[in-house]
């Protein structure tokens, strides 16, 4: 084929096929030459429009994560199966993370920097009676000056990954927040923001749990999210981290990150729309084929028809 195609690129070749076309086509009638001129159409159509659609398709481009959360030891635990199962749920009724602000679109930094713009707007409307209070608890991280939170321990699992290239659209992250302090029945009511770092690059949000209650250094409070990345996360290793904060405060009073744990570091990942099924991915190869394969035909069909006007031109003479 290939052969072929070089022989017909050839400048003697392309001059002398130039020549006969015009001798040849003076002899077509005009239904001949608009079907050809459809056929010709057609085909560049079917060649141009699946790079154009893939093109728009990068352009509008946006991120999109189904999650599900929930503690491990907790009265409603649901197993790894339920928790899957949510999230094919979320996927068919299209409640993205984003769309119900799970997920932020932003950077660490900038979710940081909204906590406290957050927590400074909400000072000021209250009243002038409760200012100076409100202000001495804002300035500190958290509301147990005795104790400190830590996360015990981090780690992820890689779930679902369709076409086997070993890179995962859903996996979880689980970790174990406790609270330190002298009485080791004390509680809190914290929750936590979930962040992708692409290949080292910054921290982008991607999702923020309920909140939840730790008791002291128990490990039966763990907590667990479970993820399908959807749209817009290249096929590439991302690192996890983690930030705790206690309900109502707007200081980190906890991370954990790649840096603690090798099981949050290089996760490879991708979005779905990068992680096709075999059977999506053979149609996409059977329309491009398709549009070869017509490519072809028509230039055998040229070749005929011109071997027919020669031979009928040669019985005349």
């Amino acid at each position: 084929m290939n052969h072929f195609l070089k022989h017909l690129s050839s400048k003697k070749t392309l001059t002398s096929t130039s020549t006969d076309l015009v001798k040849v086509t003076t002899n077509f009638s005009p239904i001949v030459l608009a079907s050809l001129q459809l056929a010709l159409m057609l085909t560049l159509m079917m060649i141009t429009l699946p790079t154009l659609a893939s093109e728009v398709s990068s352009s509008t481009n946006t991120i999109k994560s189904y999650s599900s959360g929930q503690m491990t030891n907790s009265a409603t635990n649901r197993s790894k199966e339920d928790l899957l199962e949510t999230l094919q749920q979320k996927i068919i009724r299209g409640e993205t993370d984003q769309s119900l602000n799970k997920s932020l679109n932003a950077t660490r930094d900038e979710v940081i920097a909204k906590k406290h713009q957050q927590r400074a707007k909400r000072s000021v409307r209250k009243s002038a009676k409760n200012i100076a209070g409100i202000q001495n608890v804002s300035n500190t991280s958290r509301s147990f000056s005795d104790g400190s939170f830590v996360i015990y321990e981090g780690y992820s699992q890689l779930i679902e990954d369709y076409d086997g290239d070993s890179y995962y659209q859903t996996f979880s992250v689980t970790f174990d927040a406790d609270l330190v302090t002298h009485d080791a029945h004390e509680e809190a009511v914290v929750y936590a923001e979930l962040y992708l770092s692409e290949n080292g690059g910054p921290w982008q949000h991607y999702y923020s749990t309920d909140s939840f209650v730790i008791h002291g250094q128990s490990t039966d409070d763990a907590f667990e999210v479970y993820s399908t990345l959807a749209q817009g996360f290249t096929t590439n290793h991302y690192d996890v981290l983690i930030d705790l904060y206690e309900e109502g405060y707007p200081n980190i009073v906890a991370s954990y990150s790649s840096d603690d744990s090798n099981s949050l570091y290089a996760l490879p990942l991708e979005s779905s729309d990068y992680d096709l099924e075999y059977v999506e991915y053979y149609q996409e190869t059977t329309i491009h084929g398709g549009g070869t394969s017509v490519l072809v035909l028509i230039m055998i069909l040229i070749l005929l028809l011109m071997r027919y006007f020669q031979n009928k031109q040669t019985c005349r003479s």
